[in-house]
């Protein structure tokens, strides 16, 4: 009609109802935005809007286009619209009573519908990274708890080690002094003998001993400290009882070195540090243990130099069961950190695996392809990356598995690809692995303790291919026998030490790299399982150990 031209010029759609609700007029735009219209009721049942009726059968009380014809007033609602092909538009629509004529306005907010939804869509993603983030933040706080006590491991073998290179005792004193001062910053560390409740200064690091005193002794409430065995640890302006007042404080602790149910003496260190030294002093007691122990054999040593030859047969002895001892006490030592720390991985890892699984189903819901996709690969990355921590943690308590003492029939196939697995960091991009695994069959053994002996050959192999080499490990049974071959590419073995590489603290290795105790270890495991291990090499062309063992 037109009277009503004047509607042309909108940009929004404007349809116009007289009071018998007829159609009188439709503009342009609304013929364009609504092409599918065929009358005002279809068109009406079609729209919808956040209303709550209460127990109503009419359903045109669900359509705002009823409630906008039938209002006395003008009305304004937020409406949906859906098409004939089931797509979902957001209008404004602005109802206008102008005498008998509804005059209505219907202005486009889908995309700014669509921009709240992916608005929140996006406060929820960015909430998940949040918490992805924190949870990335506990795993590494684990790994650097775990670095700690690895470190704190490492060094107690390394003083361990140097204490038992040698049976002289000043020497073990001066190592042992050293490796302390190091440890804790120490300025000056000394060792001072038992001897009627005084002590008596024998070995000084870090000032001449000819400055010490002969004797010293200290407070009645230090005295009593050490006299419970325990580490005495103090900020004090004295070094010992009667000394002259220091000119600033420093950090005492005294560790007292027992042999049975006598103190041997104790080793004082002075430092300048103010921190607490909760987690360093744990390492002090197995210390002060492999300490007495070393200055006890260095004492029967000196006492008993007439009878070399038995000494030298007790020696060998003691050195058997010293491997034994350090190889028991680290596996139990790796089995107790292990435990450790795979509970505390696992209970992270069971929660990044969870809401990973949330966000692969909430994946559909993202409209934008592009958002989609990228979110897929971050949920497959961190799945494979949840997948590997789980095999790792897993792989770690099969191999200390300290419980199972008793023969076990096993697969040995099975055993070396766990060794594998967790050598992976050494191979990786390195050395190619080659498998010729036979036919074998379950044998009885002592699962653990093989593949000990497993990892060192094998670390071995690696460490001898300076660059890049090839390791092939070759499985048979023969004769009721199962033979286990590693043969590597490295640089080889000279034939004149090849005898004495079983030997208990014989080393190719550098100072301070080897401690002459894995092969020694590993020809004991093969010793317990009434088999044999031979060695085979030629240098610059590698290396080749072969285990028998009867099955």
């Amino acid at each position: 009609m037109w009277k009503f031209d004047f509607f042309r010029q909108f940009r929004d759609a404007v349809i116009i109802i007289n009071k018998k609700n007829e159609v009188v007029y439709r503009n342009h735009t609304f013929k364009r935005w609504f092409k599918d219209f065929v009358n005002l009721k279809k068109f009406s049942h079609n729209t919808s809007f956040d209303i709550c009726p209460l127990n109503s059968e009419n359903v045109e009380v669900y359509s705002p286009i009823y409630h906008a014809v039938i209002s006395k007033e003008d009305f304004f609602a937020r409406i949906s619209f859906q098409s004939e092909l089931n797509k979902i538009f957001y209008y404004d629509l602005q109802a206008i009573k102008k005498r008998s004529y509804t005059i209505i306005f219907f202005s486009d907010v889908s995309a700014q519908n669509s921009l709240e939804d992916i608005n929140k869509q996006n406060q929820i993603l960015r909430k998940n990274i949040v918490e992805l983030q924190e949870e990335n933040e506990d795993l590494k706080k684990i790994k650097q708890k775990a670095q700690s006590q690895a470190i704190r491991i490492a060094l107690i073998n390394k003083v361990s080690n140097n204490i038992r290179e040698s049976i002289d005792l000043s020497q073990i004193l001066q190592s042992a002094l050293k490796d302390l001062a190091v440890m804790f910053c120490a300025y000056k560390a000394y060792y001072a003998k038992n001897e009627k409740n005084e002590f008596v200064i024998q070995e000084v690091y870090g000032e001449k001993k000819s400055k010490m005193p002969k004797s010293i002794f200290f407070d009645e409430n230090t005295m009593k400290t050490i006299a419970r065995r325990e580490i005495s640890t103090v900020n004090t302006m004295t070094e010992y009882a009667d000394s002259e007042p220091l000119k600033q404080s420093v950090l005492r602790i005294i560790i007292p070195v027992h042999h049975l149910k006598n103190l041997m003496g104790v080793i004082v260190l002075l430092s300048h540090q103010k921190r607490e030294l909760t987690e360093e002093i744990e390492i002090l007691e197995p210390i002060s243990t492999q300490l007495s122990n070393a200055i006890t054999r260095a004492e029967l040593y000196h006492k008993n130099v007439q009878t070399v030859k038995e000494l030298k047969n007790t020696l060998k002895e003691l050195k058997e069961t010293q491997i034994q001892l350090i190889n028991s006490e680290k596996m139990a030592s790796l089995g107790q950190l292990i435990a450790g720390v795979a509970h505390e991985i696992n209970t992270p890892v069971a929660s990044i695996k969870s809401n990973n699984a949330i966000c692969a189903k909430l994946l559909d819901s993202i409209d934008d392809e592009e958002i989609k996709e990228m979110m897929k690969d971050i949920n497959e990355v961190d799945k494979e990356a949840v997948s590997r921590i789980s095999n790792i943690v897993t792989s770690l308590k099969k191999y200390v598995r300290l419980d199972e003492a008793e023969l076990q029939e096993t697969d040995i196939n099975k055993e070396l690809d766990l060794t594998l697995e967790l050598i992976r960091h050494e191979t990786k991009n390195r050395i190619d692995i080659i498998k010729n695994y036979g036919n074998i069959p379950m044998i009885k053994c002592y699962p653990n303790l093989l593949n000990q002996a497993f990892t060192n050959i094998l670390i071995n192999a690696c460490q001898a291919i300076e660059d890049k080499g090839t390791i092939t490990i070759t499985t048979e049974y023969v004769n009721d026998k199962l033979q286990v071959k590693i043969k590597d590419t490295g640089k080889g073995i000279p034939q004149n030490q090849l005898s004495k590489i079983f030997t208990a603290g014989f080393t190719t290795k550098g100072i301070g790299v080897g401690t002459g105790l894995g092969l020694a270890i590993c020809s004991k495991i093969i010793e317990k399982h009434n088999g044999e291990i031979i060695v085979n090499s030629e240098i610059g062309r590698g290396t080749e150990f072969v285990i028998t063992i009867s099955g």
